[in-house]
């Protein structure tokens, strides 16, 4: 028998680790260590309905069935300084990507087809290092904009790297929710970007949460990391306890170091959600980049009954997604409702 073929022949026993999970996770509300997380990863694809059926439990246990629906704009493209090996917005690498602003009508009627779409959430982002005045008074005018055009949506930003003064001001514009991913694990992160560090990221997540911004942070997964260093960042992301985490699947851009990665399969994209689901029980776990690359149609379906409870509709940054009509059909077929608008806007 081949190593594949024992490791699919594995049988529950008295130390399975999803027994485990179910009474630690699903029971009790902890989640998993970093070590428990491992074992989680490396379960065989012959268990992979299993634990995602335990996934799906656990979000509707802690979170309940709504699904945050989110849509994101960039309001500046391309021409960042860093190096993040994984982006085309990347100055330093010959990528397709060119430097763009997006005017404040632009911006507003970008909020407005994501408000008719249903979602409550609509991030504006822009590549770069962080933010800075000219960036921050076009922000700060987007939203006034936004708000003057009775668009009923809360608004997120994410503007890269932040001072405290910076932060406050954000605080101050209405901004409900900051993103700032981590990206990867601690360990692996000098491998994927060598311009600022993990410590520096960690550092803006900081002072936004004790600002009051709900925290989102995530990451890419595919990136060349070991399943010993995924585990490693579902236990660092536990830590930081972050409101939201959105998934990302490695999208390899032409023109960058990561141009000619293979694309993660579509169970072990699977396994990974369901994994960090068990991790952070919590967590709005938010569907993002690259899983129509990974998954196709019905691993998306497959993925919102192993764990996730949000969802980005439209298109990304600089790739396409899938139609929002579609996403917001599925959600439909699953009869998943889409989260309201809190009253706290």
């Amino acid at each position: 028998m081949t190593a594949a073929a024992e490791r699919t022949a594995v049988e529950p026993g008295a130390g399975d680790i999803l027994a485990v999970a179910r009474e630690q996770v699903l029971d009790r509300g902890e989640g998993l260590t970093e070590q428990q997380v491992l074992e989680v990863l490396r379960l065989p694809d012959g268990r992979l309905e299993e634990l995602l059926q335990l996934a799906h439990e656990v979000r509707m246990r802690w979170c309940g069935p709504e699904v945050e629906v989110e849509g994101i704009v960039s309001v500046k493209t391309g021409g960042c300084p860093e190096d993040c090996h994984f982006c085309s917005q990347s100055g330093r690498f010959p990528t397709p990507v060119r430097a763009a602003w997006l005017d404040i009508p632009g911006l507003v009627e970008a909020a407005r087809q994501t408000a008719a779409t249903g979602a409550t959430e609509f991030c504006i982002v822009a590549a770069v290092r962080g933010p800075d005045r000219r960036l921050l008074s076009q922000v700060r005018a987007g939203i006034e904009a936004i708000r003057a055009a009775g668009i009923d949506i809360q608004i997120a930003c994410s503007l890269g790297m932040l001072t405290q003064e910076q932060v406050d001001e954000l605080v101050a514009m209405g901004v409900h929710r900051y993103n700032h991913n981590l990206e990867t694990a601690r360990s692996h992160f000098p491998s994927v970007v060598t311009t600022h560090s993990w410590e520096e990221r960690w550092e803006t997540l900081r002072m936004v949460r004790e600002a009051g911004m709900e925290v989102c942070c995530g990451g890419i997964i595919g990136m060349g990391e070991t399943v010993e260093q995924r585990a490693e960042f579902a236990a660092q992301l536990a830590e930081l306890d972050p409101d939201e985490v959105p998934m990302n699947f490695l999208i390899p851009q032409p023109g960058t170091p990561y141009e000619d990665f293979e694309v993660v399969e579509g169970a072990e994209a699977l396994r990974t959600v369901a994994a960090f689901r068990l991790a952070m029980p919590r967590t709005m776990l938010r569907f993002a980049g690259g899983r129509e690359l990974t998954l196709g149609d019905l691993g998306a379906e497959k993925g919102m009954l192993g764990g996730i409870n949000a969802i980005i509709v439209g298109n990304y940054l600089t790739n396409l997604g899938r139609p929002a009509q579609q996403d917001l059909d599925m959600l439909q077929d699953l009869r998943m409702p889409i989260k309201a608008l809190n009253e706290t806007l």
